[in-house]
């Protein structure tokens, strides 16, 4: 037996050894599930604790990174007036031009051993563009032309121009120098959302025209250089098929012709056949005419004849036979 005291009346209890386990049990596994869900309750607090302290970094790391990506290109602008504020307009252009002209012979060895990237000194046609780009397939034949144009100012220039004021004589120039495409390489219009992204498709304005930033020169020429390699068979192709369809012209021409001539000789050589059947006919109708009258010469001829025949047998007379005696 067990004495059991009752913690709020003092009060002593006997309890067999059973009913000892029992309650004892009862107190154990009710600390056990307390113990438990304080232990849940902390590991689910610390997750939560966590959790909110992962976000919040998260979002400091954010704010961190766009403020770092604003400063980048705050400075970048800041950086990019600066350098035309140094400089004059021309100088800024010319600078530009050799910027470009510096990046094309930095890749030349790398992808550009057959092309050209040249001046455009020809001004025959009252206005020209600063650059021309060719490239060649390895039988020599030309498969693009990029007509380049480079414009730049400096912040003190009295009259600000826009991108668009220059697109008019730039597709003159591509159009007078036989290029397929043309290509405004500029600094205009900083901080314009449009031109900023790089590459500009200003095709609905002219015709395979691009405007571009200076950084994006490479990257234009490689795109417009591999989509018009991949097209070389095609264009071969093409210019196969026109040369034959100039062939088949011609032939047809030619055909046209001789049947004119054919026409021609076919209906001389009638009406020289329709003379001579006529002829003919004129002839054969001469000919039964003599025979017509060869056939009454014969029947007057034959009754000639016949009346001759009664004569002589009416005026003859018969001749008398002399009886001999015997």
């Amino acid at each position: 037996m067990k004495d059991i005291k009752c913690p709020n009346c003092d009060k002593v209890f006997q309890i067999d050894d059973s009913g000892y386990s029992a309650i004892l049990k009862q107190v154990q596994d009710q600390e056990f599930k307390h113990q438990l869900d304080q232990r849940v309750k902390s590991e689910v607090q610390l997750a939560v604790t966590n959790r909110d302290l992962e976000n919040e970094k998260l979002k400091n790391d954010e704010k961190k990174q766009s403020d770092k990506e604003i400063k980048l290109r705050d400075d970048e602008i800041a950086s990019l007036k600066d350098y035309k504020s140094k400089k004059s307009t021309k100088m800024v252009g010319e600078s530009l031009e050799q910027h470009c002209e510096i990046e094309f012979e930095r890749m030349r060895p790398i992808g550009f051993q057959s092309a050209s990237f040249k001046k455009d000194n020809d001004a025959s046609s009252g206005s020209k563009g600063d650059y021309i780009f060719k490239d060649f397939d390895s039988d020599g034949n030309e498969y693009i032309s990029i007509m380049f144009e480079m414009k730049n100012e400096s912040d003190q220039t009295a009259t600000k121009k826009k991108n668009t004021d220059f697109l008019k004589e730039l597709d003159k120039d591509r159009t007078e120098k036989k290029c397929e495409y043309a290509v405004l390489v500029s600094v205009l219009e900083s901080g314009n959302e449009l031109y900023d992204d790089g590459i500009t498709d200003v095709s609905h304005i002219y015709p395979k025209m691009y405007v571009i930033r200076p950084s994006f020169f490479i990257q234009i020429i490689s795109i417009l250089r591999n989509t018009a390699k991949n097209t070389v068979g095609i264009r071969l192709e093409l210019s196969r098929a026109k040369q034959q369809n100039i062939d088949i012209t011609n032939f047809q021409s030619k055909v046209d012709d001789f049947r004119e001539k054919f026409g021609k000789n076919v209906e001389l050589s009638q009406k020289k056949s329709d003379e001579v059947i006529d002829q003919i006919d004129k002839a054969i109708k001469s000919l039964e005419a003599t025979k017509k009258a060869l056939q009454d010469t014969t029947k007057y001829l034959g009754k000639a004849n016949d009346n001759l025949t009664d004569l002589m047998e009416v005026t003859l007379p018969s001749p008398k036979v002399k009886e001999i005696d015997g």
